[in-house]
């Protein structure tokens, strides 16, 4: 799958994709004010870990990959991690506001998070539209050299990183929508 990531991006080069891609991106950067100017937005697309994570109760496992043809904000967090308590609330709004066919917010427990304690995080936070996936082994926040949380990165379409963003932010933020509306527009 990585063989097939690489190649995509050599052949989008090739034909100066990336070109669009960095001026539609400059436009989208544009828009960050406040916490949003934590964002940023890389100047060549990276390719997104293609390790296991393991879905909700018990279904089974997934990959980013699973997550291609819509843009998607990977929030990296835990149940004893302060900052991502705060954050969690403001990613579900976006999920409200933005979720569908071009956009998802998609939460990964980074850790020793069991399920139960991450059950029981969602529910005294009234967080019911957030996977409660995790990464047990950190073995996606590895790959993606997630140091610290929360980390939130923005997969494109193809599901290359395009944007990292350390610590929290305000998600609920006018900036925060301005640039998720825009990239869901783009799509």
């Amino acid at each position: 799958m990585r063989l097939v990531r690489q190649l995509s991006l050599y052949m989008a080069l090739a034909l100066g994709a990336n070109a669009a891609f960095a001026a539609d991106l400059s436009t989208v950067e544009s828009l960050r004010e406040g916490d949003m100017q934590k964002l940023v937005f890389h100047s060549e697309a990276k390719p997104a870990s293609d390790a296991a994570f393991e879905l909700a109760d018990d279904a089974g496992q997934a990959h980013l990959s699973d997550y291609e043809g819509k843009y998607v904000l990977v929030n990296f967090w835990a149940t004893w991690c302060p900052p991502c308590r705060k954050e969690m609330p403001m990613l579900s709004a976006l999920q409200d506001e933005f979720g569908g066919d071009n956009f998802e917010v998609l939460t990964l427990a980074t850790g020793r998070n069991n399920p139960a304690g991450i059950k029981k995080f969602f529910d005294e936070i009234g967080v019911t539209n957030l996977p409660r996936h995790q990464d047990p082994k950190g073995a996606v926040a590895r790959d993606m050299a997630v140091l610290g949380l929360p980390i939130t990165v923005i997969l494109d379409p193809e599901g290359n990183e395009i944007a990292r963003l350390r610590g929290e932010a305000d998600w609920n933020s006018d900036s925060a929508r301005a640039v998720i509306g825009a990239l869901v527009a783009g799509s």
